[in-house]
């Protein structure tokens, strides 16, 4: 009886260190996730940016269309971009799969594998690559003073359409960075594997990482770098038609993660996302796959049962 009492006490620390443990790190996540959305950043960076920008300052939109599934893009792109002193590059274009599927089993496997390719890494890599090298080239140097003393420079917001024909668009903005700024749109689905998303999953978690080197490679320089990793958003490409508290419209994303930028390098940029994004990261690795492995198939099965029916 003796000797289970120093086992029971032993179990009974470990249990309260687990707790404690588990306790901190949502505490962590909610008190950033006050910090941000809370607090606020930024008052003046937000979705009419763009608008106000144009009136303020006469500003023009340019676009240029590009299909990203192509690999012989970028030198038209460049040329386009020649002249332009870009500030802020939002790598946003992507793809996925029509339904969860087995690797072997996905349909056109072949042309697939090399749209994700080129569409999720590689344009991500040949943008950076394009516009990069002039913020590093001291953006500073275009710096004014306006009338109300505030120190901004022009700059070009690249942001690429979400859309199925993968369209390039360029907005006008303004922003009181002094070189410059990346914001590479991954997913929660490159945060931890997701079976049956297999290749989606393992691109977006290419966009995480380079996203998080590049801004160590260069924060020194005063370039910013940001990985964002929403869940679902209502869009047309996730085929969700009506926003709910955990999957927002693209509006209210986009006005939640803005107040990120030059405050989190690592973001869900959603506060229901954040928490989502906690609770996931205590899970034990085998529950969560398990989980996302049996989402999955009943996706699948759903989308099987009524493509067969069509």
């Amino acid at each position: 009886m003796e000797s289970a009492l120093p086992a029971a006490g032993f179990l009974y620390w470990v249990g309260a260190g687990t707790v404690a443990y588990l306790a901190l790190r949502i505490s962590c996540s909610l008190l950033t996730a006050l910090r941000v959305w809370g607090l606020g950043h930024e008052t003046g960076v937000g979705p009419g940016l763009g608008e106000w920008a144009g009136e303020k300052f006469k500003v023009e939109t340019k676009t240029i269309a590009v299909d990203f599934a192509s690999e012989d893009i970028y030198d038209k792109i460049k040329t386009s971009l020649a002249g332009l002193k870009i500030g802020v590059l939002v790598n946003n274009v992507g793809m996925s799969y029509e339904y969860p599927e087995y690797f072997l089993d996905v349909p056109d496997l072949d042309n697939i594998i090399k749209k994700l390719i080129n569409v999720n890494v590689l344009s991500v890599c040949k943008m950076t690559q394009l516009v990069l090298p002039g913020m590093v080239e001291s953006f500073a140097s275009l710096l004014y003073s306006t009338n109300e003393g505030n120190h901004l420079a022009f700059v070009f917001l690249c942001l690429a359409n979400f859309t199925e024909n993968n369209v390039l668009q360029l907005h006008p903005c303004c922003c009181k960075w002094s070189k410059g700024a990346i914001l590479n749109i991954s997913s929660a689905s490159g945060m931890y594997p997701v079976p049956l998303m297999t290749m989606y999953s393992a691109t977006k978690a290419f966009v995480d990482f380079f996203s998080q080197c590049l801004h160590e490679e260069y924060r020194s320089k005063g370039i910013f770098v940001q990985s964002v990793l929403p869940y679902f958003v209502a869009t047309k490409l996730a085929k969700i038609r009506k926003p709910t508290l955990d999957k927002p419209s693209s509006e209210t994303f986009v006005k939640s993660a803005i107040k990120t930028v030059g405050v989190q390098s690592r973001t869900n940029g959603y506060l229901v996302h954040s928490l989502m994004g906690a609770v996931s990261s205590i899970l034990p690795s085998w529950i969560y796959l398990k989980v996302s492995m049996t989402v999955g198939k009943s996706i699948r099965a759903r989308y099987l049962k009524k493509n067969k029916k069509n």
